[in-house]
């Protein structure tokens, strides 16, 4: 701004102001006696007008620079309560993560409490969709994917391997549970968009079991009949684990099938190296280390 003084300039009219001497205004700055002098010369030529009286080496203020030193010491005390707020309440970060409704819901929702207290200046906003954007155009930091990982412009790293168990709620059929494939293939089945192919022949059945009754392409969906006793589904057990500690269903065998898509955790090559995403890759990834060694999923695949 043209009609904006140097802040030096500024500084040197209100100690001499305030302190009635150049000699003690260049003390208190730590700047020479001339250093303050030059500087007030170049404030009143600035402002076209002279705010001292000069007699001898000393000054005397006028009223002109008596009433403009208030308002420079009012304005200098506003800059340095902003710089103490800047200090002291550091620049909110904000983070933008993607991912598809079932994983944000029945996996990292229940985690995130963990990086929010560890990192509370972080803002984090989730977008949960099953469409796989483009993360430059919709503003994304960070997304959680399903897939072979050969997704194009993006940084990629592995999460985990996924596989698909059978479950029900402590509820379902008066609380008499299916103990066996053959009963299971006798259930009242939910069916989701798994097939169950793999599934009945790692656990022995000649015949497989072919979506019938009711279906449900989304698994929020399939999971909350399940938990309400409507059925049985087989699902991924990244979706059902938790409820499984907590007691609200039940893996009813202990055959599995693999899951085809891994997690992978993707980033674009601008936004790699922003240190608020650096913070989250690293916390995710403790995350999921406890999750493999409490799961036995698979370790890093190339």
């Amino acid at each position: 701004m043209s009609d904006f003084p140097p802040i030096a300039s500024l500084r040197s009219f209100e100690a001499v102001a305030r302190l009635g001497s150049v000699t003690l205004a260049a003390k208190e700055l730590h700047v020479t006696h001339s250093a303050i002098s030059q500087q007030i010369k170049v404030l009143e030529d600035m402002i076209g007008v002279k705010l001292f009286i000069r007699h001898g080496r000393g000054v005397q203020i006028n009223e002109e620079g008596r009433l403009y030193a208030l308002q420079v010491r009012e304005a200098l005390s506003h800059i340095a309560d902003a710089t103490r707020l800047v200090q002291v309440k550091p620049r909110m970060l904000e983070l933008t993560l993607a991912m598809v409704p079932s994983f944000g819901c029945h996996w990292l929702l229940s985690r995130l409490e963990r990086f929010r207290a560890k990192y509370p200046l972080i803002t984090l906003r989730i977008q949960a969709s099953l469409t796989i954007t483009s993360m430059q155009q919709e503003g994304i930091d960070i997304a959680i994917r399903m897939g072979k990982g050969d997704w194009e412009g993006i940084e990629r790293h592995y999460l985990f391997s996924d596989e698909l168990i059978v479950v029900a709620a402590p509820c379902y059929n008066g609380g008499m549970l299916p103990g066996t494939p053959v009963d299971v293939a006798k259930s009242k089945i939910i069916f989701s968009m798994e097939s169950w192919k793999t599934w009945c022949i790692n656990a022995g059945l000649e015949k497989e079991i072919v979506p019938g009754g009711l279906c449900i392409n989304d698994s929020n969906l399939v999971l909350e009949a399940v938990r309400l006793g409507k059925g049985i589904a087989l699902e991924r057990r990244s979706l059902v684990q938790d409820a499984i500690t907590r007691g609200e269903l039940i893996q009813l065998t202990p055959f599995t099938a693999p899951y085809p898509w891994p997690y992978w955790l993707v980033t674009t090559q601008l936004t790699e190296k922003k240190p608020e995403i650096a913070l989250f890759v690293t916390w995710l990834a403790e995350e999921v280390a406890t999750w493999r060694q409490q799961t036995g999923s698979a370790e890093e695949i190339e």
